[in-house]
């Protein structure tokens, strides 16, 4: 009977522990002057010292505290799925409450439809105006870190708004402090609707001991991920739940189109830039290609496709996998994690030399704000001096943060400017504006497939993965047989033309059963295709 009471309590302290930890978060909100509700993918360290950092600066200005709730449920694309939906459902109330109007399908579609044709139903642009020009909101304040394409998306669909700190901070806003774009990359909107927070680029994540065990050198570049002594040691992350993989994928595609067009250019001579620009746009093509076929082999040779991006270097570390694809912070704050801890050197960290291009994360104010004037403030504070000071300095150093050293890199220019500031940065030797030869994002080539690319990836190597590494295993295992390899790397239902056709138009669809059927389609392609790879190579064929 004493056990039996015993286990009985330690169950009901368990199951009380979170509504205690609840409390104990809704008094310091009510004890607070504001409450900041900010979504995010930022991890701890990023969401500790911002906040602490930010109550300090924003009550010695005004004498006022700040709570904050922040919202987690995932990596970008989950933010975008959960903002579209709340805010569908508000603008419902809207409409259909305030506004006294009937709901249907063609508002429903239209509302936050940012490329809205003028030919569109009259229905359909009084919808989107009156959004535009509605306070309609989400119960929440800021939307802070992913990538820029995700607040592409949100800032056209009207979700996004403008805090106005153009208007107050002039100065930050020019080429040589804030530029709007960095090697062809985007790195704050136009309208100011949001703003690069910190820069960051992608790389190979390694573990020394893991390589020598395979007889490996360290990688240098994406291609090394394709080594077949690599079957299941490359850890991944989903694209379809992380932003930054998609955005390191990519990189990648870019890397290999440059690879092809630059040296056509090189070696052809044109008779009208007709010509030039015709064949250019065959050798993007075939880049395209190129680069989905080395994303098939790097998925061929990996362990798993994880949820969370941060679980990748992690596991490199313990040696579950010996190489992963990773933003670079990611890497770098766990090779120093490792270091600390142990003193061990057994990992690395590589960014792909011309292989990947310094993008950004950025921050932006969502429409509806009940904080408006604490949330301008934030984004004020994030991208100000002592803000920008957070993501590189070390801990501990004056302005900088106080626990933990996020080894991200400020997005302001004037952030490199002192070189006797570098001593307290974690890594001084990184000078992302004054980079040799870096890969140039070309937009036009790869961003309006941005979303293609994830659902390319998903029906080619996600959903397929057991038939996509078996067959792998087979056709290496067998050295290769050409015929088994190009049934392997058929890539013609996903080439340039239909990515940018059939798949663009099923994605677009109204309807979500088109891009349903199709990934049904196309799963079940590549699943039969491999498994008649790897017939063929265990057949010798």
């Amino acid at each position: 009977m004493r056990r039996n009471i015993t286990l009985l309590v330690f169950l009901m302290a368990v199951l009380a522990l979170p509504f205690w930890l609840r409390t104990g978060a809704l008094s310091d909100e009510t004890k607070s002057d504001r409450v900041l509700v900010i979504i995010s993918p930022h991890n701890e360290a990023i969401r500790y010292e911002f906040e602490a950092g930010f109550k300090k600066w924003y009550f010695d200005r005004t004498g006022k505290t700040v709570a904050f709730d922040w919202r987690l449920i995932g990596g970008t694309s989950e933010i975008a799925r959960y903002l579209e939906g709340e805010y569908s459902g508000s603008f419902q109330n809207y409409w259909t409450g305030k506004l006294g109007r009937p709901w249907s399908t063609v508002v429903a579609s239209s509302f936050a439809d940012g490329r809205l044709a003028k030919d569109a139903p009259l229905e359909a642009k009084e919808a989107r105006e009156a959004f535009l020009a509605s306070s309609v909101g989400c119960g929440i304040d800021l939307f802070f870190g992913g990538g820029s394409y995700d607040f592409i998306v949100q800032a056209r669909a009207g979700r996004l708004v403008s805090p106005g700190l153009e208007n107050v901070h002039a100065d930050w806003f020019q080429d040589s402090v804030f530029p709007v774009k960095h090697a062809g990359d985007d790195f704050r909107d136009p309208q100011g609707r949001w703003f690069g927070a910190a820069l960051s680029s992608f790389g190979i994540v390694y573990n020394r001991d893991s390589l020598a065990r395979l007889g490996m050198s360290p990688p240098s570049q994406w291609t090394d991920l394709a080594d077949p002594r690599l079957i299941g040691q490359v850890a991944l992350a989903d694209p379809t739940k992380s932003g930054s993989m998609n955005k390191a994928f990519e990189n990648v595609l870019q890397q290999q189109i440059h690879r092809i067009v630059d040296a056509r250019l090189a070696t052809t001579r044109f008779s009208s830039e007709a010509d030039k620009l015709v064949a250019e746009q065959d050798a993007v093509a075939e880049g395209w290609v190129e680069g989905l076929r080395l994303l098939q082999y790097i998925s061929a040779n990996s362990r798993y496709f994880t949820d969370s991006a941060q679980k990748v270097p992690i596991d490199v570390a313990a040696g579950n996998c010996a190489v992963g694809m990773c933003i670079d912070f990611y890497g770098r704050q766990q090779v120093e994690a490792l270091e600390r801890r142990s003193g061990s050197g057994r990992m690395g960290y590589v960014s792909p030399q011309g292989g990947t291009v310094y993008s950004v994360d950025p921050i932006g104010l969502l429409r509806g704000s009940t904080n408006e004037d604490t949330a301008r403030a934030f984004i004020e504070y994030v991208l100000s001096d002592k803000g920008q000071s957070l993501w590189n300095q070390k801990p501990g150093t004056p302005g900088g943060p106080t626990r933990f050293a996020l080894r991200r890199l400020p997005v302001r220019k004037d952030a490199y400017g002192e070189a006797g500031l570098a001593v307290l940065r974690s890594d001084p030797e990184e000078a992302p504006y004054q980079i040799e030869a870096p890969l140039v994002y070309r937009p036009e080539w790869t961003a309006a497939l941005f979303g293609e690319l994830r659902f390319i990836m998903r029906v080619m190597c996600l959903d397929s993965q057991p038939e996509l590494v078996a067959a792998w295993r087979d056709i290496v295992a067998a050295g290769m047989p050409p015929q088994a390899v190009a049934i392997f790397s058929d890539l013609s239902a996903v080439d340039y033309l239909q990515s940018q056709g059939r798949i663009k138009a099923a994605l677009k669809a109204k309807d979500k059963v088109e891009e349903l059927k199709l990934a049904k389609e196309l799963g079940e392609k590549f699943r039969a295709q491999y498994l008649r790879a790897g017939e063929l190579a265990r057949s010798g064929k």
